[in-house]
């Protein structure tokens, strides 16, 4: 059986090269406004973010961008705005790509027949969960894919 971690390691090896993604923190302070600051980066495979020498559940993905005042017909739209202008403030550049929210996973306890996030085991596999409403697929046919589609746009 492969594990999670050989399938993730073989993953990482195929993806050198291959453009990545900011992770961000939020940052809260007395002194200064909130801001979300740079925690590293990731490739994005759909619901997992790989990093170096862990595995992540993708959380909400923002682009940075400059505090405005507009009009929102909606609450959450101007709650969506004030997040891209902390990452703004945090030091991303206009319209850089970041995730916040995410979870580090666990991949031995997937291995250890347990869940982490997205990830389980599937007839003694790993597998990972496409979309919270998704079902369980095969982790490596998965990253398979997401790995060429990611090489492709480079």
């Amino acid at each position: 059986m492969t594990t999670t971690a050989a399938l993730l390691a073989r993953a990482r090896e195929r993806l050198i090269g291959a453009p990545r993604e900011a992770l961000g923190v939020v940052r809260t302070s007395r002194w200064r406004a909130d801001r979300i600051v740079r925690a590293g980066d990731a490739w994005r495979l759909g619901v997992l973010l790989l990093t170096d020498d862990a595995v992540l559940a993708a959380g909400e993905v923002l682009r940075a961008a400059e505090e405005v005042r507009r009009g929102y017909t909606a609450e959450s739209s101007r709650a969506r705005a004030e997040r891209r202008a902390m990452a703004r403030r945090g030091g991303f550049a206009e319209g850089e790509i970041v995730h916040v929210g995410w979870v580090t996973l666990d991949p031995d306890a997937v291995d250890a027949g347990g869940a982490s996030g997205p990830l389980a085991l599937l007839d003694g596999r790993p597998a990972v969960r496409w979309s919270p409403a998704g079902g369980l697929m095969p982790l490596a046919g998965y990253l398979d894919e997401k790995v060429a589609l990611l090489r492709e746009g480079t």
